[in-house]
């Protein structure tokens, strides 16, 4: 079980990470992307996205020549596919992507090659991932024809790390490896044992599916449960953040922090990849989903009822200015997908009826759905412009801030951060 070149599909958030964490242990890592700028930024030694220490990681690694992108497929030991899988139509699974990088390795696969679906995925999905390689490559052998003895080793195994401190994670959390046979299996955690120093546990493709989107599914559920509660401390008059550090004093209590939603690839997505597969039967996963997808529409009509106070006031004559502190789906990343926060700045600019202000210290352009609508400015600078304050995601940069220096503008805390 010799892995000394191995491919990883796919250079984003998890993709990059997992390359240059690989070539960081003396091995070769040939990443594979269809966007020529990453490859061409990452040969270069540097990162086309943000994640703590990452940069310093893959320079050295370029440099040593253990880490190299390209744009098409070359032969390997082992492949990693980490691409992302969102979903269309009424929430169901979108696999084109896992698709399209399974037909971009097939020319290349040579007996002995094993491929890891990386990504998060429904439920059989490897199965069907496995079956777009078979069709492609039918002179090779795979495990639902050969068993054991095929050609080809297939296997899941879903990362789970936490943005902001990915390379620490890779190495330290625990692995669940789930093989299409017994030999997969083993041939897989071979591989991980190269760089993961937690336990590497195997059970089956699809339990290890399910495995990651359940455990994403727990936490959407438990962050509902906090947010909801926060729309009904609202309504009663009562101090949610209050409220949920004295009742988790209890021994068996420990209550989240409500926010403006759920953003990033994993928890707003995952769940509806449950709900898809067994819609019968998932009725408090869509409840979550659902409550956790009105919060931003909540957080809306606050802004709009606080802007109208400012109008009825009397002493602005001008358009009320709403600054929106914070972009991202989580504190301290550039991370902006299904953010929130990101979301109820769009829904505030569509309604053209106040005008949008954003401080985002973790980006330097504003992202496409922005552009020509809001200004990026300071945190000082956007506060000092605004009638009303937004506060959407709690960045080191917004704590320094006090309620005192914020005066008389009206203010939407959706982190608590400002409460005292």
């Amino acid at each position: 079980m010799e892995f000394n070149t191995i491919c990883v599909v796919g250079l984003g958030y998890i993709g990059l990470p997992t390359a240059a964490i690989i070539a960081s242990r003396k091995k070769h890592v040939i990443g594979l992307d269809v966007n020529a700028d990453a490859v061409a930024t990452i040969n270069q030694g540097k990162i086309h996205i943000y994640e703590p220490d990452l940069e310093s990681v893959v320079r050295t690694a370029v440099a040593d020549g253990y880490l190299k992108a390209t744009l098409v497929a070359e032969p390997a030991d082992a492949f990693l596919i980490a691409v992302p899988t969102p979903f269309k139509g009424d929430h169901e699974p979108d696999l084109r992507y896992i698709e399209s990088a399974a037909l971009s390795i097939a020319p290349v696969l040579q007996s002995g090659n094993l491929v890891i679906l990386e990504s998060t995925s429904p439920v059989g999905a490897t199965e069907a991932m496995a079956e777009w390689l078979a069709k492609e490559r039918p002179d090779l052998s795979f495990p639902a024809a050969a068993g054991d003895d095929s050609d080809i080793r297939i296997a899941h195994c879903p990362e789970r790390v936490l943005p902001g401190h990915v390379l620490r994670e890779l190495v330290t959390n625990d692995r669940v490896i789930g093989g299409l046979t017994a030999r997969c299996s083993e041939y897989a955690r071979g591989l991980y044992q190269i760089f993961v120093e937690g336990n590497c546990i195997v059970t089956s493709a699809r339990t290890a599916e399910m495995c990651k989107l359940t455990e994403n599914s727990f936490r959407d559920v438990n962050i509902a449960f906090a947010n909801e509660l926060s729309m009904i401390c609202s309504k009663l008059d009562i101090d949610v953040w209050e409220l949920i550090s004295l009742a988790n004093l209890h021994p068996r209590v420990n209550i989240l922090q409500p926010g403006p939603g759920v953003g990033g690839h994993c928890i707003a997505v995952d769940p509806w990849f449950i709900v898809a597969a067994s819609p019968d039967e998932s009725h408090l996963i869509r409840q979550a989903r659902e409550v956790n997808d009105r919060k931003p529409h909540w957080v809306l009509n606050e802004i709009q009822n606080a802007a109208n106070s400012v109008k009825l006031d009397g002493t602005a004559a001008h358009k009320p200015v709403v600054a929106c502190l914070g972009l991202t789906f989580k504190p301290d990343i550039d991370d902006l997908r299904e953010s929130p926060a990101l979301e109820i700045c769009k829904m505030l600019c569509d309604s053209n009826v106040l005008e949008v202000v954003v401080a985002e210290p973790n980006i330097t352009q504003l992202p496409d759905q922005l552009l020509g609508k809001v200004e990026l400015l300071s945190p000082s600078d956007a506060i000092e412009r605004a009638d009303v304050v937004v506060l959407l995601v709690d960045h080191r940069q917004f704590k320094d801030i006090s309620r005192t220096s914020l005066g008389d503008k009206k203010i939407i805390d959706t982190r608590g951060l400002w409460r005292r």
